[in-house]
């Protein structure tokens, strides 16, 4: 079983782009089955490859199971998606012996900037940068398919 432990946080500040080396990648993503704890998503990156995601769980541990699949299958199953059609661009950042991706998003998602960090295990620790803000590892309102299903959360 795949295991993805990470952290999520919004981004407080423009600090972190000193820290980038490249232009990230562009992410537009879809999910196509949903259920308590259970979800697929397809993911297209920078265009040119496709990955299937199916996820287990809630909060900080989830099981993550994910597959290359042909990008042309990718498109076509586009049209079957459930609600929006998430576009954004990732960042990776090193952070000693982790990485920090930071998700820029677009369209109906802007302004939003959050960032993830990826752990080892749940008692893992990491010193946070200063443009880390509020938590929302156990905020659903800012799961990724929380954000398609249902927009921004008021607050933002």
């Amino acid at each position: 079983m795949g295991k993805e432990i990470e952290r999520k946080f919004l981004v407080t500040d423009e600090a972190w782009r000193a820290l980038i080396s490249d232009e990230g990648e562009a992410f537009r993503q879809f999910y196509l089955a949903r259920r308590d704890g259970f979800s697929v998503r397809l993911r297209i990156v920078d265009g040119a490859k496709a990955f299937l995601t199916m996820k287990t769980g809630i909060g900080l541990s989830r099981g993550e199971y994910e597959y290359e699949i042909p990008l042309t299958d990718a498109a076509e199953l586009e049209a079957a998606h459930i609600g929006t059609v998430i576009e954004k661009r990732r960042f990776r950042i090193p952070l000693g012996d982790h990485m920090i991706e930071v998700d820029v998003f677009s369209s109906a998602l802007a302004p939003l900037v959050f960032a993830e960090i990826e752990l080892e295990g749940e008692e893992d620790r990491f010193h946070a940068p200063a443009w880390f803000g509020r938590e929302l590892t156990d905020d659903p309102a800012y799961s990724n398919l929380s954000l398609a299903l249902h927009g921004l959360p008021k607050e933002s």
